[in-house]
């Protein structure tokens, strides 16, 4: 793996920013994806098709695009026991977590009125579930559980069929253990389309969340004004804070296991012991490379590892200091923070609770991990019990603003002596 070194030099969020730029922009794909969502909207089951084909299983006959229940049961009974167990596990825990986030209402009390703070989950959402490199049976989970979580009760999953021209099994047997209501065989901006617009087969959806490559995720972008979205979740990014006398070989594992997820990731790690870092280093160079990118970031002080963190915005972070917890209470900018030597950012991906889809490329500066506030709506619920007050405030107001109009159905409900 390359791996890069630097010192913060007195400049903690300079370095922060060098470690970022490392990993150069993207090819706009723009044109291309734009392409695809006309060529789908226009052409719907047939466009689909044949774009799966051509980019996700070229050469092998096509599989209706919807999965059927008789093969999602099958899938079920075909998969090992040990990893049905893992994900009934999974499915508990970011079920706990998301339940937890699902606000209720609240209401505004003031002398003359009320203002009732509500939200209502969408109709329909839908789970993207890359294919490509791995099976993702774990973002199953973190979408469809969630969804559910959040009041969503049709949540359908797609993912895009392999060189065999199917789902990976792990994929529809977790689809079947969370009960998704819909599973598509079908991937790229040319799903993300379908999901939108609604095709013979697709039934079109309210919001659309889950990682992908870059063609997913500007399609995404591009019908974000057509459908709610969660962020652009991809390429991964880890930053580890270690103090010195730390164990390198955990360090180093979950350097690499972040890895893994290939071309794009960024893995760095950030320590006041040039010791600690040798050893991360030789660690890190004597594996296989993956196309991640690796630094390793001597600091000057203590104190600067906030100010890295801040300025890095890390989707995952890992804190391995004596004072992890309140070093943890003054984060800002981060995806997850994982706090103390245990907490692995694995956990996290796959059994802890927290989702794994998170903001990426320094997005966790105004965005947050996948939760039950995507697939909800918030909106206001206003009662006046007498608008006299109310009304002689805000009419100066409507006529400062040239609305006349506003002005009188405001005062026209103004009481003369209690009377209504």
């Amino acid at each position: 793996m390359r791996v890069s070194r630097l010192a913060t030099a007195g400049d903690p969020q300079g370095a922060a920013r060098r470690i970022r730029e490392s990993i150069p922009a993207p090819a706009s794909v723009t044109a291309a994806v734009q392409a695809i969502l006309e060529r789908v909207r226009q052409d719907g089951d047939a466009a689909v098709a044949e774009l799966t084909t051509e980019h996700d299983a070229p050469g092998v006959k096509q599989r209706p695009l919807r999965v059927s229940e008789e093969e999602l049961a099958g899938a079920e009974r075909q998969l090992a026991p040990e990893v049905r167990a893992g994900l009934e596990v999974a499915i508990e825990h970011v079920g706990r977590v998301a339940e937890a986030s699902v606000v209720p209402d609240r209401p505004v009390d003031f002398p003359d009125h009320q203002v009732i703070l509500r939200q209502a989950p969408v109709h329909r959402a839908a789970v993207y579930v890359p294919g490509g490199r791995a099976p993702y049976p774990s973002t199953v989970v973190m979408g469809v559980v969630t969804a559910h979580a959040a009041g969503v009760r049709d949540v359908a999953v797609c993912s895009p069929p392999g060189p065999d021209g199917d789902i990976h099994r792990a994929v529809l047997a977790a689809c079947r253990l969370t009960g998704a209501a819909t599973v598509y065989r079908m991937g790229g901006a040319q799903a993300v389309a379908a999901l939108a617009y609604g095709t013979e087969t697709v039934t079109p959806v309210d919001v659309v969340v889950g990682p992908g490559n870059l063609y997913v995720q500007e399609a995404k972008r591009q019908l974000s004004g057509e459908i709610g979205i969660d962020m652009f979740a991809g390429p991964s990014d880890l930053l580890v804070i270690a103090a010195a006398g730390q164990d390198p070989e955990p360090i180093g594992l979950d350097l690499l296991a972040q890895a893994e997820h290939g071309p794009g990731t960024l893995v760095a790690a950030a320590s006041e012991s040039p010791q600690l870092l040798d050893a991360l280093q030789a660690t890190l160079e004597a594996t296989p490379d993956t196309g991640a990118v690796a630094w390793l970031v001597e600091l000057g002080h203590e104190s600067e590892a906030l100010e890295v963190i801040e300025a890095f915005a890390p989707e995952h972070l890992e804190l391995l200091v004596p004072q992890a917890e309140q070093l943890a209470d003054r984060v800002t900018r981060a995806g997850c923070v994982f706090v103390g030597a245990a907490s692995a950012t694995a956990f996290g991906d796959y059994i802890a609770g927290s989702n794994h889809t998170l903001p990426t490329n320094g997005s966790a500066r105004f965005a947050s991990a996948l939760s039950t506030r995507h697939f909800r709506r918030g909106f206001t619920e206003v009662r006046v019990r007498d608008g006299s007050a109310m009304a002689r405030a805000a009419a100066p107001i409507a006529r400062a603003e040239g609305f006349e109009q506003h002005a009188r159905s405001m005062e026209i409900r103004i009481r003369e002596n209690g009377a209504p």
